[in-house]
């Protein structure tokens, strides 16, 4: 059983990486610097119960909110180009996070052991559910506890009006600015809040793996991110963690006999799903046919 909650566990921090990015997609840009804000919160949140014994809320809640002022400074810079320019500028940036901790080297003794960010060594010791009596099931709940308070915050935001400005914004921006929309403050809000969310992911996965290093954050994972939302689809956010299920629970680790075949499996599911249902798995048909069968079919009866 410890395989398949561990599984749940990979399967949740996944997805609340994905819906990082599907806030941020909502606005139409593509960005590959939610692997840098997980990386912070990863990073953040294990040196503050590992080092300075902090409780594990507090240490995400400071991981997830160092995580967001990251991306709200970077914000302002970044979301002034467009396109390729505003890939390109967000894999420097999770670069530049991965080199950074690289090069961090910060040991402290806690009780007579040394722990820390040990530089190329990676940082290890973080510890907190084994040494609080925690098992893989607990941690799997709690993971999941988040995953739902995560995707229900989105699924509120999405029904509102905030969630249409982000929409309009990433459908046409000169037809949103036309009616008096700030995009720069629509775009730096949606990646700050993106990054809110990634750092609670990396925060979540740095006390599930109990080992990180620059390698962890790698670009393969900054890929994992905005291919969740893509393959999914931007019509709900219960898109992503299907991708999420479909990528890590089949494609990975259902297929591991395959070894690295994998890969080629993944690029071709991405060109599959790119051309016969470029608006994602579960596109604004599928998602209007979900929203009639388990919320509306008393009142689709009535309009019938």
């Amino acid at each position: 059983m410890d395989y398949y909650f561990g599984l749940s566990q990979t399967i949740g921090i996944h997805t609340i990486l994905g819906l990082s990015a599907y806030i941020l997609m909502l606005t139409g840009q593509l960005s590959l610097a939610q692997v840098g804000f997980f990386a912070i919160g990863a990073y953040t949140s294990g040196i503050l119960t590992t080092m300075f014994g902090y409780h594990i809320m507090p240490a995400l809640l400071i991981g997830s909110l160092v995580a967001g002022f990251f991306a709200f400074l970077i914000g302002f810079p970044i979301l002034r180009v467009k396109g390729l320019m505003l890939v390109v500028a967000t894999i420097a940036f999770a670069q530049f996070v991965s080199l950074f901790f690289f090069n961090l080297d910060w040991r402290k003794n806690v009780n007579g052991v040394e722990v820390g960010p040990d530089s190329t060594q990676g940082f290890r010791e973080i510890r907190y559910y084994a040494a609080n009596g925690w098992d893989s099931g607990e941690v799997a709940l709690f993971v999941w506890g988040f995953v739902v308070l995560v995707m229900a915050a989105l699924w509120w935001l999405d029904r509102s009006r905030a969630g249409a400005v982000l929409r309009a914004v990433g459908e046409d921006e000169l037809a949103a600015q036309s009616v008096g929309l700030n995009l720069t403050a629509v775009k730096v809000i949606a990646m700050t809040v993106g990054g809110v969310i990634a750092g609670l992911g990396g925060s979540l996965y740095a006390h599930s793996a109990t080992y990180v290093d620059h390698l962890t954050f790698s670009i393969l994972l900054a890929t994992f991110a905005i291919a969740y939302p893509i393959l999914g689809g931007l019509s709900s956010v219960f898109g992503t963690p299907v991708a999420v299920i479909f990528i890590q629970g089949i494609l990975v680790e259902g297929l591991r006999f395959l070894g690295d075949w994998r890969n080629l499996l993944f690029g071709l599911l991405i060109i599959l799903v790119m051309n016969l249902k470029p608006e994602g798995i579960i596109d604004a048909r599928v998602a209007q046919l979900l929203k009639r069968t388990f919320l509306g079919r008393g009142k689709g009866g009535k309009h019938a």
